[in-house]
């Protein structure tokens, strides 16, 4: 949606210069809403491992950054919307590599259960239970 709103402020038509403005702050919110989530979903807590939706949210971001790319190379398209399309491909980019280090450094820093303490079987109170 980010890059759609972004595309409908600088393609061609009779926009007026609030539209633009409008247009394009609504498309600035949204990318902060998704670097957002990209942040919730990498740093989230319930998996401490590399997992197959760490794949999918990857390969997704990976995804758009190739159709916005293959966007920038289109002849047929406006400049400005070529623009768009460069600036797009630059964002889902960094997008896609911020979310591989930010998981990778919660993956690394996730708390992992300690070991149970080992316990000498020579200890004569070792299997021991206290006594009320």
């Amino acid at each position: 949606m980010t890059g759609a709103t972004a595309l409908v402020a600088v393609s061609g038509g009779h926009h007026s210069v609030f539209a633009v403005l409008l247009l394009g702050l609504l498309a600035l919110v949204m990318a902060h809403a998704l670097v957002v989530e990209i942040q919730r979903q990498a740093r989230r807590r319930s998996q401490i491992t590399w997992y197959r939706t760490d794949t999918v949210n990857t390969v997704l971001l990976g995804c758009w950054a190739v159709i916005a790319g293959a966007t920038t190379t289109s002849p047929f398209l406006a400049l400005p919307v070529r623009a768009i399309g460069a600036l797009l491909a630059a964002g889902y980019t960094a997008a896609c590599l911020y979310f591989v280090m930010e998981r990778r450094r919660a993956v690394a820093s996730a708390p992992r259960p300690a070991p149970a303490p080992a316990v000498d079987s020579r200890d004569p109170l070792a299997d021991s239970t206290p006594s009320a």
